[in-house]
């Protein structure tokens, strides 16, 4: 053996120990301690006992619900004003109208239509509502649940999803109807197999044996299994007043589709830089090739073992040791979970005919001339074609082509960067919209558009075209 190699052996335990307190002392300071200097990492080892952060953490609480509340309010109307005659598959309303609020300085949304980016960014109009959404506790970040989901968790299960330093904003209307059916492309005659229930462990087998093979329902039970998580685990820097064991798939993406479940993205730094993360829907993912919002990961087996191995902890890799990751096997739990995942259907859409376009004597004139707008002048189709309307791929909006840089709650608001193209079948029932939520409803989605893709669209054909989605 080399001097070189007996050198290299007695070394690396202290550079080991070295490289950790440097660690510990530049982590963020969510857990009490100063950060002298941005590290990629999270804290390992806590500087204050759980009782301390939770006195902490707890006190802070009613000012950071309080700013956040405010902000919401300043950007957007949060009335319950639903849409005349539209509802989600399983009655739910669906909430119409634009909900940004225009600057005062802007007369009106054709006004703003006819400006420039140039002019837009010069006189600051780009619409708070259009900026990035911060999550409620950006500098924290992490899952967070509405409190339906919670409620029905801690019901059906006895497992409480709740945190003890932050709760949800979004209101209840503007989210997906809960619980939300499942369709299943295998079983189109079944329709809703959910029966009204929420998934989880006290039920899925009842639901699904019989219908599902032994892989897909070995799958649906690793979806409705709780693993531990940034938040939610069995340490003292959780956020959970016991600990717990953990969350599910399915706890976002309930019943395989969504319910406005809120994270921080885990693939950037630093923080403030982060975007927060609008919980997309699982139907119709095996017509995708795209899966996670920027991380353009290319099977829906690579996403689902991503995202407990390193999304379930901030994508850090060295926190998830410490607070218990799931190591999925993936020539057959993988394979079991992504088989299951690759069934789930998109809701019925009886208008449209085989190749993803509507039928002329079944859709309105409304709706017809929605479809011409979307394929014409909208320009929506280069992005979104039919018939599942999205191209699967990557697109850079470079909003940041309307307003300065800012920080707005401890979120950087500056360039998005590429994000992958949403699925837009059955997304009447997929608010909010935007990889991060920033959009409440289908018309703030296209006034969005109309702006980015500067295609001054007049009122009758915004309005022609949400009637065109909604048949979707």
């Amino acid at each position: 053996m080399s001097h070189r190699t007996v050198l290299r052996r007695e070394l690396t335990p202290a550079i080991l120990v070295a490289g950790l307190v440097s660690f510990v002392f530049l982590s963020a300071p969510c857990t009490g301690a100063d950060e002298t200097q941005p590290s990629s990492y999270s804290p390992v080892v806590m500087r204050e006992d759980f009782d301390q952060t939770l006195a902490r953490m707890e006190a802070a609480k009613p000012p950071i619900i309080e700013r956040q509340a405010a902000l919401l309010q300043d950007r957007y109307d949060l009335s319950d004003q639903s849409a005349k005659d539209v509802t989600m598959s399983r009655g739910k309303p669906v909430q119409g109208g634009v909900r940004v609020k225009l600057p005062e300085s802007v007369e009106s949304w054709t006004a703003l239509g006819a400006m420039s980016p140039e002019q837009i960014r010069q006189k600051a109009a780009w619409p708070k509502g259009f900026l990035p959404l911060p999550h409620p506790n950006h500098a924290e970040g992490g899952m967070l649940f509405p409190k339906l989901h919670i409620d029905q968790i801690k019901k059906q299960e006895e497992r409480d999803l709740t945190r003890f330093d932050l709760d949800f904003d979004l209101p209840q209307h503007f989210l997906p109807e809960f619980p939300p059916p499942i369709y299943l492309t295998t079983r189109t005659d079944l329709g809703d197999v959910s029966h009204g229930q929420v998934v989880g462990l006290s039920n899925y087998f009842k639901l699904f044996n019989g219908i599902l093979n032994p892989k897909q329902l070995e799958g649906v039970r690793l979806l409705v299994t709780p693993f531990p998580q940034q938040q939610f685990n069995a340490t003292d820097d959780r956020r959970s007043r016991k600990p717990s064991t953990g969350v599910t798939c399915f706890d976002c993406h309930v019943n395989g589709h969504a319910n406005g479940a809120t994270h921080l993205v885990g693939d950037i730094r630093p923080q403030e830089f982060r975007h927060r993360l609008d919980t997309p829907s699982l139907r119709g993912v095996n017509i995708q090739r795209l899966f996670g919002s920027q991380r353009a990961l290319k099977s829906v087996e690579d996403f689902t073992e991503f995202e407990q191995r390193a999304a379930y902890f901030d994508g850090d890799p060295v926190i998830a040791t410490k607070k218990g990751v799931n190591i999925l096997e993936r020539a057959s739990q993988v394979h079991f979970m992504a088989e299951f995942q690759a069934i789930l259907d998109f809701p019925p859409a009886p208008k449209l005919n085989v190749y993803g376009m509507l039928d002329a004597r079944q859709a309105s004139e409304a709706e017809m001339r929605g479809q011409k707008v979307f394929f014409g002048k909208g320009r929506c189709d280069v992005c979104h074609p039919a018939p599942y309307y999205t191209d699967n791929l990557m697109h850079n909006l470079r909003a940041e082509r309307f307003f300065e840089p800012q920080m707005v709650n401890g979120r950087m608001a500056s360039s998005d960067g590429p994000i992958k193209t949403f699925v837009l079948r059955g997304i009447k029932d997929s608010p909010p919209y935007l990889h991060d939520g920033r959009l409440l409803t289908l018309e703030d989605t296209v006034e969005f558009f109309n702006l980015i893709l500067e295609t001054q669209l007049t009122e009758q054909e915004k309005q022609d075209l949400v009637t065109f989605m909604r048949s979707l």
